[in-house]
Order: C-alpha cells, then sequence, then structure tokens
C-alpha cells in the first residue's frame, strides 16, 4: 500500500468517501460565500459544484463511482421535499388571503418555464430526447427525474439541466427584483420558488425568512403542477 494511486483506487471504493467530499465541497462554498459578504454569484452550491468537478476531473474518477458513494444525498432530495409542506402549513393563512394571485402567478410561472426552454431548444433543432430532458427543469430534481424518465428523456441530462436552472436563479433573482423594484417578500419569494426551486428557496431564506416560507410554497406547488404541465405543453413540440 506504499504507491499512491493504490492508495487512493482503495479509498474510492469506500461509500463514505464521496459522501464526505460533497459535504466538505458545500462547506468550502458556504464559507467562499460568507466571505463575499453573501453576494449572490457567490452562491455555494455552485462552488461545490465547481469543487467536486475540479475533483473527479483531477482523479479520474467516473461519475457514476462518485453517485455511489453520494447518493445519500440524492436519496435525502426526496424528503426534503416532503417536508416542503411545512411551511405551506406554518403559512395557509397568509396563503388563503392570496389565494387567486399565487394561483395565478403559479401558471403563468410554471408555463412559462416549461413552454420557453421548449421553444428556444426547438427552434435551436433540439431532438425529442433533449426536449423531454428539459422540460420539467424548473421542478425540483426528484419531481423533474420522475417527468424526464415518463417522458422518455435523459434523467442525467435533467438533474444537470435543474442544477443550472437553480443555480442561475439563485444568482440572478435578487438583483432582477430589486432593479424591478419587488418590495413584497411574499411575492419575491413564490417567484424565486416557481422558477429556480430549491437552490432559489435556499437563497430566499438567506436573504429573508418569509420570502423563504413562500419560495418553499412556490417550488412545492411548481411541482405538482409541472407534473401535468410538462407533457401537454412537450406534445406541442413534438
Amino acid at each position: 500500500m506504499s504507491d499512491p494511486a493504490l492508495i487512493w483506487s482503495y479509498l474510492t471504493q469506500g461509500p463514505l468517501l464521496w459522501l464526505t467530499a460533497t459535504l466538505l465541497a458545500y462547506w468550502l462554498g458556504d464559507i467562499g460565500f460568507r466571505r463575499s459578504g453573501r453576494k449572490p454569484w457567490m452562491n455555494p452550491v455552485m462552488l461545490a459544484v465547481i469543487i467536486l468537478a475540479l475533483v473527479l476531473a483531477g482523479t479520474g474518477t467516473p461519475y457514476q463511482t462518485y453517485f455511489e458513494g453520494a447518493q445519500f444525498v440524492h436519496f435525502m432530495l426526496g424528503p426534503a421535499t416532503v417536508a416542503l409542506a411545512v411551511p405551506l402549513w406554518l403559512n395557509l393563512g397568509h396563503v388563503r388571503r392570496a389565494a387567486l394571485p399565487m394561483i395565478a402567478a403559479l401558471v403563468a410561472g410554471s408555463f412559462t418555464a416549461v413552454f420557453s426552454a421548449l421553444l428556444i431548444a426547438w427552434a435551436l433543432g433540439a431532438d425529442a430526447g433533449i426536449l423531454a430532458s428539459l422540460a420539467p427543469k424548473s421542478a425540483t430534481a426528484p419531481v423533474a427525474i420522475g417527468i424526464s424518465e415518463r417522458l422518455g428523456g435523459a434523467p442525467t441530462l435533467t438533474a444537470a439541466l435543474v442544477l443550472l436552472t437553480g443555480m442561475i436563479g439563485a444568482i440572478t433573482v435578487t438583483p432582477m427584483l430589486n432593479a424591478l423594484g419587488l418590495k413584497d417578500w411574499r411575492a419575491r419569494g413564490f417567484a424565486t420558488g416557481v422558477a429556480a426551486h430549491g437552490i432559489g428557496t435556499a437563497r430566499a431564506f438567506q436573504v429573508h425568512e418569509t420570502a423563504g416560507a413562500f419560495a418553499g410554497i412556490g417550488m412545492g406547488l411548481n411541482a405538482v403542477l409541472t407534473a401535468f404541465l410538462a407533457p401537454w405543453v412537450l406534445s406541442f413540440f413534438l
């Protein structure tokens, strides 16, 4: 075991190595985010992805090997999505009072997210598999992957698109909403959750507690609506 290559080969077979690497990468990303003064372009998820990508590329580790060790994080996405019922319940009174505008915003946001992405991809000549993978990209990962599989898309590609959507949304949402002059934390949070799912919701909680709660509500409702809208909208492009 004196050969470093043999030692590394042995370590990569352990189930905890890549789970530890994932948590460590996010920890480093969070440090960078805090030291930047919580700048949106220093999103901790984005930094963690970059760190892990460099590690995997530098060590020549296949993605499948990484996923086998870090799949516990993937498993926890399901319970985390179900837990979004908590902020919905805690803010039920606010939701009831704003039910009509929230429903209108949900339908408009969910439809726009699916239709605009498919329209651009279709215009650029994307095939049916890519369109099916792209359609649910604004829903949270467990739901989006399930929709993609049902539509005949590639779950791995969908997961990557979901991640990119969330990171772009988390980076751009605060300066965009500030520029638009939107000051209602409920509206800011709800829009963020609908457009940028979990990563956007995490960003909303960093900005304001009410925005985070409504982002969680928007994220959960959008996941349900996307499951119905995505197949219907996709049928127009196939």
